[in-house]
């Protein structure tokens, strides 16, 4: 049964010290984000200990509190509700000057990309069932149609990319968007830059990332020494044609070599180390996911969306996720003749998290079995790289599995998948890496994942159904 989304919010905010203690409120797919003034006033194992909560992540003055997919959206709508009736937030600076240097800059690009990925998931979607019509010969007449619908969006990233960064950055989110427009504009195919003539789209969204941070520092320093009077028409037109130029006649230049540098170094990475890339990746990818970290990949994972039509680091990346499937199965077999109540609770976690964690949403299983329990966290990780090597396998003898857009991954990834030699070839190689991925994580966490007898115990808590995070 779930919990009521205004109960849970009104829990939430007392014990992260009350609406007033709150100065951001956000949310990804599974977690939602409070960025508080005061990040001694919250009650951390009251907080843990609320039904419905998967877990808690600090992050310097923020907390990631996971409530799982579906649910963190109404929770975060109770939440918002509350904090705005409260008269929060402070601007982006004051909310990010506890955290480090490099923390900030991950989150505040995170910031940036994640409210694009509903969008990314849904045209990505569009492409690969029109890339199937278009493959099988069917419905000629709806292709075009479909193909516009799933190409405007990421034909015009750059624009979304500049407002984001613009208003996550503290500038006026329009002329963001303005400035990075001049990247896609098919007009900068008549401007000559270090002897070659730009091409539109050239630096993608590295460089509309780079024109809107330029702009929003131009914006703030002209309106600092503009007059009153005169502000409203020099600040922006001074903006504008400032960053414009730097955009034109440096950054699109400089962003475009760093993004075929990640594309080259992608491709590269896989057909000479595939297998042990994929090992490497496919098992670092859970501890990303725990601290947060995993939303950072995402400019580059656009980045190669943008150049190849796929990225062929999330298939690897996925796999992490389905080790993480396999070990909590793993825990469900082994604890079937414990009949004690926080056992059983366990269970009750395991087989309400499963679905979500088949279709790529690792967190409940993270925070609500493998994590607490310690052992099981490591062999998930096993689990991952095994996948990660099969499919990497593969793409070292030719064969590149990609994602036409980010955000899922597990079973909900596979209207997503393509590659070089076509979607047939890339499904298949993608299920048989979740397959291995199943089996190893499963394996390993059975044979090593838990102490034999009641002694895995020690890891929860008393109060019935609550497993306490190691320290």
């Amino acid at each position: 049964m779930r919990n009521d989304p205004a109960s849970t919010a009104t829990a939430i905010l007392h014990r992260v010290g009350g609406p007033a203690n709150v100065t951001s409120v956000a949310h990804c797919m599974t977690r939602l984000r409070l960025t508080l003034a005061d990040p001694t006033a919250v009650d951390e194992e009251g907080l843990r200990a609320l039904p419905g909560v998967l877990g808690v992540v600090p992050d310097g003055p923020t907390r990631q509190i996971v409530l799982g997919p579906g649910v963190v959206d109404e929770v975060t709508k109770e939440v918002a509700a509350r904090v705005g009736a409260a008269g929060q937030p402070g601007p982006a600076e004051a909310r990010l000057k506890a955290q480090g240097p490099f923390r900030t800059a991950l989150r505040r690009v995170a910031n940036v990309f994640v409210p694009l990925i509903p969008a990314l998931i849904g045209c990505g979607i569009l492409a690969g069932l029109n890339g199937l019509l278009l493959n099988t010969g069917r419905l000629p007449a709806l292709t075009p149609a479909l193909s516009a619908i799933a190409s405007a969006f990421l034909a015009l990233i750059a624009v979304f990319v500049g407002h984001n960064t613009a208003k996550e950055f503290g500038g006026t989110p329009v002329l963001g968007g303005a400035v990075a427009a001049v990247v896609v504009y098919p007009g900068v195919a008549k401007v000559t830059a270090f002897g070659t003539h730009l091409a539109p789209g050239q630096g993608g969204v590295l460089g509309a990332l780079a024109a809107a941070l330029l702009a929003t520092r131009v914006e703030k320093w002209v309106r600092g020494r503009v007059p009153g009077a005169l502000d409203v028409l020099l600040t922006p037109t001074v903006t504008v044609l400032v960053s414009g130029l730097v955009t034109l006649y440096g950054l699109m230049y400089a962003a475009g070599a760093v993004a075929t540098a990640i594309g080259t170094a992608a491709n590269w990475l896989l057909a000479t180390t595939g297998a042990a890339a994929g090992l490497l990746l496919g098992g670092l990818f859970l501890p990303l996911v725990m601290l947060g970290l995993h939303q950072a990949l995402i400019p580059i994972h656009t980045t190669l969306i943008e150049q190849q039509g796929y990225t062929v680091l999330l298939p690897l990346l996925a796999m992490a996720g389905a080790g993480q499937v396999g070990a909590a199965l793993a825990v469900y077999v082994r604890t079937r003749h414990d009949v004690s109540v926080p056992t059983a609770s366990l269970r009750t976690t395991i087989r309400s998290a499963l679905p979500a964690g088949l279709l790529g949403v690792g967190e409940p299983l993270i925070y609500g079995v493998s994590l607490p329990l310690g052992r099981p966290f490591l062999t998930a990780c096993a689990g991952g790289a095994a996948g990660g090597a099969f499919v990497g396998f593969f793409a070292m003898l030719g064969t590149k599995v990609g994602a036409t857009a980010i955000g899922p991954s597990g079973w909900a990834l596979f209207p997503l998948l393509t590659g070089n030699r076509g979607v047939g070839p890339a499904a298949a190689i993608y299920a048989g890496g979740l397959l291995t991925a199943y089996a190893v994580g499963f394996t390993a966490t059975y044979l090593f994942g838990l102490p034999r007898g009641p002694a895995w115990r020690h890891r929860r808590d008393a109060r019935p159904g609550r497993v306490v995070p190691p320290a």
